[in-house]
């Protein structure tokens, strides 16, 4: 062990221990930052890391969730496990949580050790920590600015799992990420049967390049968007839904009632998303195969599970119900997520779609493009009064990706305005006491403050 070395591991655990004092919910990246400055090499000289015993989980959507779903059942059998929950999913976020669960002589004592990680630094993160188990949720458009094409980072991942070949879990239902099972040393897959929430698009909404072949994969219906039952135009290249080899299938989910199973194994879903039927499926898969949890025992354990982030929270505000859904802005699946399960609730409501600035990088730019992939006829039944468009950038492209969709323009409503006090006035002069509203989580935050205050 070299003095760098030792400086490093010592300086990043008194970071960590003086941060967690001030405030335990900040400095998730400082101690992993500070400890690779001072060796740039300090991954590589952690001892006691068992490659079998490491999963990375990486993808476009979910990898937050499916990393805390992870680690709740294993802590909840009494595993340790170091992680990096937060979410700080780039090297320094792993080397913090790394740093917080070495010994002193920087030994990884942990049963466990779960990270999720970005997808475009996979490689990089994977060069320093060993790893034998990698979890692909989807591979999705999103962040265009940042990663260009989906395929961008197909071919990123998929030169880690040709290089590495280690275990992966795979989405059987989603075409790019279940295809790099031929570059795995083994596979899992986990999938979902059709459910009453599956939808179909009709041929002018793109879908996306076969992997193999380059031609058109063609779904035959949707669970989630980009996910479903699928077949290459070209050659042929199917998904494993239902076949015997997607060893994790969700079967008979019923979201109004909040139940599905899988193999034979009865689960309740608090959060009765379309979505979370794969979260499900993937944590289920791994505890299985990485530390033998059985789905009796899975199940049990996801009772007490709370997404983390507020991903889903309600507010009441002068007798309305505001229910807040939090989506990732630049990503088409999470918009067509919400679009679902707003259509999904029969009761009459109202909309109000408040699509930001996008300010990842400098320049930043204002960009609806996302919006304009989804399908909004799933609206056309669905007892939406209105929908109303707020924020003071975006809010008139936005509404015209609905118009556009098909959305009757009568019933929207522009009011360009990221101004708290002024979207409440809007929620309160609405005749509908529901309301589902979508903005970006630093106005939703303010949003919470202000219904506070307003309560006491």
């Amino acid at each position: 062990m070299s003095f760098k070395f030792t400086r490093a591991l010592i300086t990043g655990k008194l970071g960590a221990f003086i941060i967690s004092i001030i405030d335990k919910n900040r400095g998730t990246i400082w101690a992993g930052k500070k400890a690779m400055n001072i060796d740039p090499d300090f991954l590589c000289g952690l001892k006691g890391i068992d490659p079998s015993r490491v999963l990375f989980v990486t993808g476009t959507n979910g990898k937050s969730t499916v990393t805390n779903m992870i680690v709740h059942i294993l802590t909840s059998k009494g595993f340790s496990v170091i992680s990096n929950t937060g979410g700080a999913n780039l090297t320094s976020g792993i080397a913090a949580a790394l740093v917080k669960g070495a010994d002193i002589s920087g030994k990884i004592n942990a049963d466990y050790c779960i990270f999720e990680t970005d997808e475009r630094y996979l490689h990089q993160i994977r060069d320093q920590v060993p790893c034998g188990n990698l979890l692909i949720t989807n591979l999705e458009k999103d962040q265009v600015q940042r990663n260009g094409d989906p395929d961008f980072v197909y071919r990123k991942i998929a030169a880690v799992a040709d290089e590495y070949k280690m275990r992966l879990f795979l989405n059987g239902d989603e075409p790019r990420s279940c295809s790099l099972a031929d570059r795995a040393e083994s596979v899992i897959y986990y999938s979902a049967d059709r459910h009453g929430r599956a939808f179909i698009k009709d041929d002018t909404f793109v879908t996306l390049p076969c992997p193999k072949c380059r031609s058109r994969i063609v779904f035959d219906y949707y669970n989630n968007d980009g996910m479903g039952s699928f077949k290459c135009s070209g050659c042929g290249y199917t998904n494993n839904n239902g076949m015997e080899n997607a060893g994790y299938t969700v079967r008979d989910a019923d979201f109004d009632k909040g139940t599905f199973n899988i193999n034979g194994t009865a689960f309740s879903m608090p959060y009765a998303e379309p979505y979370m039927l794969y979260n499900y499926a993937a944590a289920t898969a791994v505890c299985r195969e990485l530390a033998g949890i059985s789905e009796e025992e899975t199940s049990k354990a996801l009772e007490t599970f709370t997404i983390p982030e507020g991903r889903i929270e309600s507010i009441e505000y002068a007798g309305k119900t505001v229910k807040y859904f939090r989506f990732k802005q630049e990503n088409p699946d999470t918009l067509q997520n919400f679009l679902n399960s707003a259509a999904a609730d029969k009761n009459e409501k109202v909309l109000i779609m408040g699509f930001g600035t996008v300010s990842d990088y400098d320049p930043h730019y204002i960009n609806s493009f996302y919006a304009f992939d989804c399908d909004y006829s799933v609206l056309a039944d669905a007892n939406v009064s209105k929908i109303i468009f707020v924020t003071d950038t975006i809010a008139y492209d936005a509404a015209n990706c609905f118009i556009y969709g098909g959305f009757d323009s009568s019933r929207i409503e522009v009011v360009p305005t990221s101004d708290v006090k002024e979207i409440f006035e809007i929620i309160s002069k609405c005749e509908c006491s529901n309301i589902y509203l979508t903005v970006k989580m630093y106005l939703f935050e303010q949003m919470k403050e202000y219904a506070g205050k307003a309560r006491s």
